[in-house]
């Protein structure tokens, strides 16, 4: 059984900071690939942040140098630092994770496992 859990949204001005926190539980297999995604209604589920299977951490563009992923595996969390929040990163948040990927995509389809999402409101 596994279950992820986000935590964190809430609304903040422009310019502001969240951090988004994921609980995690079940098998480690199921978290090979661990990442956060985000949509807004009618856009594509797109990925914001991505740990590959060597811990490098890839960013989409329109976050880098502003968000930071990190996964502490005793504690099988998983947190997104957000800084320097602009209006269209409003959003809803998602973690997720994959029990195996060749590369730990940016697909969503890829994703075997999501918590319900945690709604981040960015005002200008």
């Amino acid at each position: 059984q596994v279950h992820l859990a986000e935590s964190g949204g809430g609304s903040v001005q422009a310019g502001g900071s969240l951090r988004l926190s994921c609980a995690t539980s079940g098998p480690s297999y199921s978290r090979v690939c661990v990442a956060w995604f985000r949509q807004s209604p009618g856009l594509e589920r797109e990925a914001v942040a991505v740990i590959q299977k060597d811990g490098r951490r890839t960013y989409a563009d329109s976050v880098k140098g502003r968000f930071t992923i990190s996964q502490d595996n005793a504690k099988n969390t998983l947190d997104l630092q957000m800084n320097a929040l602009k209006p269209e990163d409003t959003a809803m948040y998602y973690c997720a994770t994959s029990s195996w990927d060749r590369v730990c995509s940016t697909d969503y389809s890829r994703y075997n496992y999501w918590g319900q999402g945690t709604q981040v409101t960015v005002s200008s």
